[in-house]
């Protein structure tokens, strides 16, 4: 019997593991270390900041589920692999720490044949002095119950602008290498949409933040898309967009300190300002989890398993290279450790070969410049590529990887909402292929631009809204899941 561990229960950890059970069976044991109780749709975040839907609505106990499929659930955090095994113990292990299941505090060595590591990003909200709810001045929507405070706090900010006081909104990035610009972009919007349904929108200067050097880059470097018949880039969709809002924009930014009310940020020409505000969200940067690494002997091989930034090294070429000879083929394709063969990185845990947008840094030497999305359409499918090369490696029908899931060479489709109304919200809707640029098979874009497209409207909204049930009641394992592509 084989015994598969997942580190992380959000999508990518999700769909391997839930996959991999259904086809191992009963004859292989499926493990997953998660430190969270509850499973979280985390693109809906934006609706339960802005009090359209509840916690409840968004998040759903893991326990039932896994306990449903035969997966072993194990309530905790993983702290250090030793992929060697050790002296004591001969197979490799996994070292946790349990946060709930009436065990938190213990540790336990987890030995494993497999393993996936789908442990997600560590919001390092720490990177920028003053950012986050908790030991700052700012709101986030990247948890539920984030996104419940930050609806509390733009709440009181309505309230007084009902009362005749005007206010300033600042949203976007709150570090100069942030990513998922996606999540602030829709938070934006949603406000922007709220506040005219709360008749208030006259009293809000909207402003928009952003380490981006364009609008529209959305750490992709931005992108052609095919819309109404003719090529438009992002820069344009996007600008076009902000204009109609009326939302002002800050470009290329990076949040240095945030003050009760007052961001300092400096930019890309060096210099550095503040920007005043009664109630902000601003993204927090990524990183790994923290998880150490040892040999057999107790020696310490973090530097050699995980890159600087704590993401695990997986098949992607890692040479420092000037930005002008990166390549669609440096990124990884089988998300295979090249060192220890049994384990694997998906979804944001893996370590990118290098940025997709152009490296950029002031005169200060600071970077500003998003980091690569890893998240959403792409983070399931690596989860299901990779439980499907483990579960033919585990059955004898091959030794190594038989499936790829390579952000350049993969599409991925994006609705992200404007707006949260049945019959007059609105959602932009995008597809791009590849995710990566690829100049070298398409010269000029690096994407094909008849499966690159744009369009925004109240059918993308209906779009969303399904999506958010589809993929819970998949999540859930309920009847049928397996059909609701990833």
């Amino acid at each position: 019997m084989a015994r598969v561990v997942v580190l992380g229960g959000g999508v990518s950890g999700h769909t391997a593991a839930t996959f991999l059970k259904d086809w191992l069976g009963s004859q292989h044991e499926v493990v997953v270390v998660t430190p969270n109780s509850k499973w979280n749709w985390i693109p809906s975040n934006i609706w339960v900041g802005v009090g359209k839907m509840k916690k409840e609505d968004v998040t759903f106990e893991l326990a039932p589920v896994y306990g449903k499929a035969g997966i072993d659930y194990r309530q905790a955090k993983a702290l250090s692999i030793n992929p060697e095994g050790s002296k004591d113990e001969e197979k490799p292990f996994v070292t946790i720490e349990y946060t709930g299941q009436g065990k938190a505090g213990e540790t336990e060595n987890l030995t494993y044949d497999y393993l996936i590591n789908a442990t997600g990003p560590k919001l390092n909200f720490g990177a920028t002095e003053g950012l986050g709810p908790d030991n700052g001045y700012t709101v986030s929507v990247c948890t539920a119950d984030h996104a419940i405070h930050a609806n509390e706090e733009l709440q009181k900010s309505i309230a007084k602008m009902k009362a005749g006081e005007k206010q300033t909104i600042v949203v976007g990035t709150g570090h100069g290498m942030c990513t998922c610009q996606g999540a602030a972009f829709e938070y934006i919007f949603n406000i922007e949409y709220e506040l005219n349904k709360a008749g208030v929108r006259d009293k809000a200067e909207l402003i928009w933040l952003t380490n981006e050097s364009f609008l529209g880059d959305f750490g992709m470097g931005g992108m052609h898309v095919h819309r109404g018949g003719y090529i438009a880039s992002s820069k344009v969709f996007a600008e076009s967009l902000y204009a109609e809002k009326d939302i002002e924009w800050i470009l290329g930014t990076h949040v240095t300190k945030i003050e009760p009310g007052k961001i300092h940020f400096e930019t890309l020409d060096g210099e550095t300002d503040t920007q005043e505000f009664d109630f902000s969200m601003l993204i927090p940067p990524f990183g790994g989890v923290g998880l150490k690494a040892y040999d057999k002997e107790g020696g310490d091989i973090t530097d050699k398993v995980f890159a600087p930034n704590g993401f695990m090294k997986v098949d992607a070429d890692y040479t420092p290279k000037p930005y002008e000879e990166w390549k669609a083929s440096d990124w990884p394709k089988t998300l295979q450790n090249p060192d220890y063969k049994n384990m694997f990185a998906v979804g944001i845990a893996f370590a990118p070969p290098h940025l997709i947008s152009k490296p950029m840094k002031n005169p200060n030497g600071t970077p500003i410049n998003p980091t690569p999305p890893r998240t959403g359409m792409p983070s399931a499918m690596m989860g299901k590529a990779v439980a499907e090369s483990i579960r033919d490696m585990i059955t004898g029908k091959a030794q190594e990887p038989t499936h790829t899931a390579c952000m350049s060479e993969m599409g991925a489709a994006c609705v992200a909402s404007a707006g949260s109304g049945f019959f007059d919200g609105m959602a932009v809707s995008m597809t791009v292929y590849p995710v990566v640029p690829d100049y070298e098979k398409y010269p000029g874009t690096g994407r094909d631009l008849s499966c690159t497209t744009g369009e925004i409207g109240l059918a993308g909204h209906w779009i969303k809204l399904f999506l958010h049930y589809a993929f819970i009641w998949k999540a859930k394992l309920k009847p049928l899941w397996k059909i609701i592509p990833e």
